[in-house]
């Protein structure tokens, strides 16, 4: 048997140790099979595992692994990655980690990290706000425009509402949920309300039949992100983005869109180690 080490961190974390979204890390998963990192995954059974392999092009090549299925990027895993990877190599605070979405910048200034995402790519979505009011189980009128595909590395569907108190009075139907398909397959639903500076948002994904709720999603920051730059050519955006309230982690985000470019930031605490025996 091999014994393999790994950290659990928080992610987008507030006020207290136990908020955020908790990520696994595994510190070095050379050797490790496909199915293996899948299984482990599902072992943690958190949003997503990580799994840190040497890189020839960055400081770490990561793979990143949800319970069931494979990811080429997400958020929360790549800053909490991000800050293990740190005080493995000493990297300092400005370091790149190989994703299969492509190489992604990462800085840190004590322990709140800022991603740098990919180039947002978006389209319509052709769902009316009735369909959207269906599938988040609200009113048609809580549904603003507009609505959005967006991806700077898995496509979400974004969409604004009228309120932080219609976000709030989110409650997904999984019949419509289901029929929702993105250019990935099965769609993730990132609901908002901008009030200028601050942003009230939940994000929902499907698991088998049922739909599920994440605590802080990095993601989707990025991605609404995008949607500001889709609907705003030009503009610079700074946001805070409130999330996780609804199932007990709540999380903040922050959110910069300078010059086209989108950043997404938030602070990362180690909870605990420990190792596992293959």
């Amino acid at each position: 048997m091999k014994e393999y080490a790994f950290r659990i961190v928080n992610v987008f974390t507030r006020e207290g140790r136990l908020t955020g979204n908790p990520l696994a890390v595994i510190e070095d998963a050379t050797g490790l099979a496909d199915a293996t990192q899948q299984a482990l995954a599902r072992q943690f059974n958190l949003s997503e595992t990580t799994f840190i392999f040497p890189s020839e092009k960055a400081n770490a090549r990561v793979r990143i692994y949800t319970p069931a299925y494979e990811m080429p990027f997400a958020g929360h895993p790549t800053l909490g990655t991000a800050h293990v990877v740190r005080s493995l190599e000493d990297a300092g605070d400005s370091l790149t980690l190989e994703m299969k979405a492509g190489i992604i910048p990462v800085e840190a200034k004590g322990d709140l990290w800022t991603l740098q995402a990919n180039a947002p790519s978006s389209r319509p979505a052709g769902e009316s706000a009735a369909d959207l009011a269906q599938v988040l189980g609200i009113e048609a009128d809580d549904v603003a425009s507009p609505v959005l595909w967006v991806s700077t590395g898995r496509e979400q569907l974004v969409v604004p509402l009228k309120s932080a108190e219609a976000v709030r009075r989110v409650s997904p139907r999984a019949e419509p949920f289901a029929r929702l398909r993105s250019e990935h397959g099965a769609a993730q639903v990132l609901a908002f309300a901008d009030s200028g500076g601050a942003v009230e948002s939940r994000f929902f994904f499907p698991s088998g039949a049922a739909i599920l709720e994440d605590p802080a999603t990095g993601s989707a920051c990025a991605n609404l992100g995008g949607w500001f730059i889709a609907t705003g050519p030009g503009r610079d955006v700074e946001r805070v983005v409130s999330q996780g309230e609804a199932v007990g982690r709540p999380s903040t985000l922050h959110l910069a869109v300078r010059g086209g470019v989108v950043f997404v930031g938030g602070h990362v605490i180690e909870l605990g180690r420990g190792h596992i025996s293959l």
